[in-house]
């Protein structure tokens, strides 16, 4: 509640209404905004594969794959291609909301193989176990927070959302969304 007061104060008698239609908004469009954010990050980062020298993942990867080449199964050069086009459809999943279900399940494939240099490289991740982690363990951990975003816009597939508040049902906010009309 002293939170709730110092708004008042600063807001005076306003502060509920104001508050509301902020609340409101924000359970619109943030579900939008989420999926559209995490969209760009891996549209972006599966393009960056395509240019060789632009992604500083590539070295992590292939490294980390390098036994692909190694065993005669794929070029590392094709296969960050391969990784690169397949994050962007992962991407392009997320910005236009459609097939999340398969996205999800793509996204949920490819973080095994970002996650895999903290067990196949852990010297690449970690400086002091289990504490301190490389740029490069931090690029990988990040990646939690990708996967949290996932599962919250997978959440929603069938229709669900985000509400203001406990009573407010979700279908009734996202009534108001052109694409529910």
């Amino acid at each position: 509640m002293k939170e709730t007061s110092a708004w008042e104060k600063l807001f005076g008698g306003r502060f509920d209404e104001i508050d509301r239609r902020v609340t409101t908004v924000l359970a619109r469009e943030g579900m939008r905004l989420l999926r559209i954010s995490v969209g760009v990050v891996f549209f972006w980062f599966g393009a960056l594969k395509l240019f060789p020298g632009a992604s500083p993942a590539a070295a992590l990867v292939s490294e980390s794959w390098g036994f692909l080449e190694a065993w005669g199964i794929l070029p590392m050069d094709i296969f960050l291609v391969f990784l690169g086009l397949w994050e962007m459809l992962i991407g392009l999943g997320f910005i236009t909301g459609q097939f999340l279900r398969v996205v999800i399940l793509l996204m949920a494939l490819q973080m095994v193989g970002a996650v895999s240099p903290v067990v196949l490289l852990p010297h690449a991740v970690w400086t002091s176990f289990p504490f301190v982690l490389t740029l490069e363990g931090q690029y990988i951990v990040k990646n939690v927070v990708l996967m949290a975003a996932a599962l919250v816009v997978g959440a929603t597939v069938r229709g669900g959302g985000l509400a203001p508040e406990p009573e407010v049902e979700p279908r009734e906010i996202d009534a108001d969304l052109p694409e529910h009309r």
